[in-house]
C-alpha cells in the first residue's frame, strides 16, 4: 500500500493544494490605482501648470507666431494689470459673478428637488424624464433670440440663459446620484420602522449629497460657458462683453488675460465645491 493510499480520505480532501504559478500571480497582483505622497502630488500639480506655461513662452519667444495672434505670457500679464488699474476687470468680473450666482443658483434650486423626486418617487421618473431628456439636447444658445424677445436685453434674459443651460443636466445627474443609494440601506431603514419621508431626509439625501455636489462641480463649468455667451450679445458689462470689445481692436493680450481670469475663478469654484464635498461626505471616497 502506498503512502497516498494509507492516508485517510478526509485528510486527502482537506489537504491544501500546492500553490501553483497562477495562484502566486493572483496573490501578488498589485491594484490598478496607486497613491502618491502629498509632496509628489503637489509637485505634479505645479508641473501641470508650469509645463504648458513654459511651452507657451517658448513658442511666443521663437517669433514663429505673430504676437497679434499669440501674445507672450508677459504681455498678457501686463494687459491684465492695465485692466485692473483701469477698474474694468473688477467691474466686469463682479457683473459676471453676479449673473453666475443668480443663474446657477436658480438652476440648482430647481434641479435638485426635481432630480431628488425623479430618483425617489416611482411616478416622477416616467413623468419628468422624457421631457427633461429632450430639453437637455436643445442648445441653450439657440434660445437667445427668443429670450431677447420674451425678456428683453437686460439681466433677466442672461440669467434665463444660464438656467436653461444648466438645469436639465443637473436634474438628471442629481437623479442618478439619488438612485445610487444602496437598496440595503433602504431595507434596513424600513425594517427599523422609519417612515418614507424620514428615510428620504435622513438616509437618501445624506448618501446622495456628495454625488449632488459633484454634479454641481461639473455644471458650474457649463454655467461659465453660458454666461460668456450671454454677455457676447447685447451686453454692456461682464467678461464676455470685455472679450468682444478687445476683439474689435485686435487686443489679443487682453482676451488672453480675461481667459486666464475665468480659468482661475473657475478653479476656485471647483476647489470650493470639492472641499464642501469632502466635509459633508467624509465617508464617500
Amino acid at each position: 500500500m502506498t503512502a497516498a493510499e494509507a492516508m485517510p480520505r478526509q485528510d486527502i480532501e482537506t489537504a491544501p493544494a500546492a500553490e501553483g504559478p497562477a495562484q502566486r500571480r493572483t496573490l501578488t497582483t498589485k491594484p490598478l490605482t496607486t497613491s502618491v505622497s502629498a509632496r509628489t502630488a503637489w509637485l505634479l500639480r505645479c508641473l501641470s501648470i508650469l509645463v504648458p506655461l513654459a511651452a507657451w513662452q517658448a513658442v511666443s519667444a521663437s517669433g514663429r507666431v505673430d504676437p497679434a495672434f499669440l501674445p507672450s505670457p508677459s504681455a498678457v500679464w501686463a494687459a491684465g494689470l492695465d485692466m485692473a488699474a483701469e477698474g474694468e476687470l473688477a467691474a466686469d468680473l463682479a457683473a459676471s459673478l453676479g449673473r453666475i450666482a443668480a443663474g446657477f443658483g436658480l438652476a440648482v434650486l430647481i434641479s435638485v428637488p426635481l432630480g431628488f423626486a425623479m430618483g425617489t418617487l416611482g411616478w416622477a421618473q416616467p413623468l419628468l424624464e422624457p421631457a427633461v431628456g429632450i430639453l437637455r439636447y436643445l442648445p441653450a444658445s439657440a434660445f437667445i433670440p427668443l429670450l431677447i424677445i420674451w425678456l428683453g436685453i437686460g439681466e433677466a434674459s442672461k440669467v434665463a440663459l444660464l438656467v436653461l443651460g444648466v438645469v436639465f443636466f443637473n436634474t438628471l445627474m442629481t437623479a442618478d446620484a439619488v438612485r445610487r443609494v444602496p437598496r440595503r440601506l433602504l431595507e434596513v431603514s424600513a425594517t427599523l420602522g422609519a417612515s418614507r419621508p424620514r428615510v428620504a431626509a435622513r438616509v437618501v439625501f445624506p448618501y446622495a449629497l456628495p454625488g449632488i455636489i459633484d454634479a454641481m462641480r461639473v455644471n458650474a463649468a457649463a454655467a461659465w460657458n453660458f454666461v460668456v455667451v450671454a454677455e457676447l450679445v447685447a451686453a454692456t458689462s461682464g467678461l464676455g462683453y470685455r472679450i468682444t470689445r478687445a476683439q474689435r481692436f485686435l487686443q489679443t493680450d487682453r482676451i488672453f488675460a480675461i481667459l486666464v481670469v475665468i480659468g482661475l475663478i473657475g478653479l476656485a469654484i471647483d476647489v470650493t465645491l470639492r472641499l464642501l464635498r469632502a466635509r459633508v461626505g467624509r465617508w464617500a471616497r
